[in-house]
């Protein structure tokens, strides 16, 4: 079936979010006579949420008595600072313009809730050009359940073998795969170092944005 979208996970597969992220667990850190930390150490965990990010900033179990005090604050922190460092990934700006000049329409199927997508994407100047923005909030499951994908595929009106959905999380791909639509995994993403986008049955394996034009290629042929 011919290809008629392109949805994207936002944080490691879209947008480069990490920088905010790491911004936020060094000035807690500071804040609290800490020195700062590996930045790796806090992107090996942006897919685990701001939970993983903070354990690891601050080497606690999440089930210690002050740690939700400290996840709140971070989550607070992130309201106010979501869109300062974040940035689409190199070669996202090119492929976005490829899609809309191969009339295919791309939009957005995120984990990270609506009070901070939203800003974010109106920030980058992304809002007016995705037709799509699905976030928990419009949910009763999120991913790695199909429904977030379900519901965007029926929102737009398309039958979800032709839409292809990009991610960097193994939820992607089972959520994309649970709602019948194409899969392509990203390599560039946040994955996590024991993690292998390579086994994750996606149908495409992608290292750089930029290798999907080819398919949009094919995509022009009907293939």
């Amino acid at each position: 079936m011919r290809l008629r979208a392109v949805l994207f996970d936002m944080d490691g597969t879209l947008l480069d979010s990490a920088p905010d992220f790491i911004a936020i667990c060094q000035a807690m850190r500071a804040e609290r006579g800490l020195a700062p930390i590996d930045e790796q150490l806090i992107r090996d965990q942006v897919s685990g949420g701001a939970r993983a990010m903070v354990a690891t900033s601050f080497a606690m179990d999440p089930q210690a008595e002050q740690f939700e005090a400290l996840r709140l604050e971070f989550l607070e922190r992130y309201q106010d600072h979501c869109a300062v460092l974040t940035r689409p990934f190199d070669g996202i700006e090119q492929l976005l313009a490829n899609i809309e000049q191969a009339k295919l329409i791309w939009g957005v199927v995120t984990n990270k809730p609506l009070r901070f997508a939203e800003p974010i994407m109106q920030r980058l100047g992304l809002a007016e050009r995705s037709a799509i923005l699905i976030c928990p909030d419009h949910v009763k499951h999120s991913k790695p359940d199909p429904e977030p994908m379900i519901l965007a595929c029926s929102q737009l009106g398309l039958d979800p073998a032709s839409v292809l959905f990009v991610g960097d999380d193994l939820r992607d791909i089972e959520s994309g795969r649970g709602a019948g639509t194409r899969t392509a995994a990203v390599t560039y993403g946040y994955i996590h170092p024991d993690d292998n986008p390579r086994d994750w049955g996606a149908d495409l394996v992608v290292d750089h944005p930029l290798e999907l034009c080819a398919l949009l290629d094919r995509a022009q042929c009907g293939g």
